[in-house]
């Protein structure tokens, strides 16, 4: 059989959907992980970590004004931050970047490959697979980039989360290839919104790193 190889940044759900069966959770307690019933306890965030959010949220809509921030300029404003506060740089975790993926899809006689940006792991159990854009970038667009990516996660009986940023917006993720292979979307945290949604995505970092 002659083997073609798909880059993950050209792949599509429909691809997934035919390739390994991927289809969204029906369950709506599929992906449970990112809400604020779980996530948004009274001891969740400290007062300085809400304090350097906002920060971190002025800085971002600061650089806004001079757009397109670029992926570099996401990772280095918006996401170094958020994986400090969520205790992602210390142990028991530490970080993989420009991590290589493949998934094979045998039956199809295709390989879907590329470079996770951002990889987060505890005890070599991935954690969660970050997907940084452009500021001009949807993040939609990169849902079924992330996906390849996260399902490449060699524990296929472990659950993977993701998250896919372009720095004003932030969507989260699970997938898992066992029983049944599905995922599913949290709702789109934005910067835009009056409140600091930041809050919310670091409650959730911090939720599933305590998983």
């Amino acid at each position: 059989m002659t083997q073609a190889s798909i880059a993950s940044a050209d792949t599509t759900l429909q691809v997934l959907k035919q390739s390994l069966g991927l289809q969204l959770a029906s369950n709506p307690h599929f992906f449970p992980e990112w809400t604020p019933e779980l996530t948004m306890g009274p001891d969740s965030l400290l007062n300085a970590d809400r304090k350097q959010l906002n920060r971190v949220k002025t800085n971002f809509l600061d650089m806004l004004e001079d757009p397109p921030a670029l992926e570099n300029s996401v990772k280095m404003v918006v996401l170094s931050p958020l994986l400090d506060l969520a205790g992602f740089y210390r142990h028991p975790f530490r970080i993989a970047t420009e991590t290589s993926i493949a998934i094979a899809l045998e039956d199809e006689g295709i390989t879907i490959g590329g470079r996770i940006d951002i990889l987060v792991i505890k005890a070599n159990f991935w954690i969660t697979v970050i997907e940084s854009k452009r500021s001009d970038f949807a993040v939609t667009r990169a849902i079924p980039q992330t996906l390849s990516y996260m399902l490449g996660n060699p524990s296929l009986e472990t659950p993977t989360f993701g998250l896919i940023t372009n720095g004003t917006d932030f969507l989260f993720l699970k997938a898992q290839r066992t029983p049944t292979p599905q995922y599913a979307t949290s709702r789109l945290f934005s910067l835009i919104n009056p409140n600091n949604e930041l809050h919310d995505v670091l409650a959730i970092l911090k939720y599933l790193g305590s998983l």
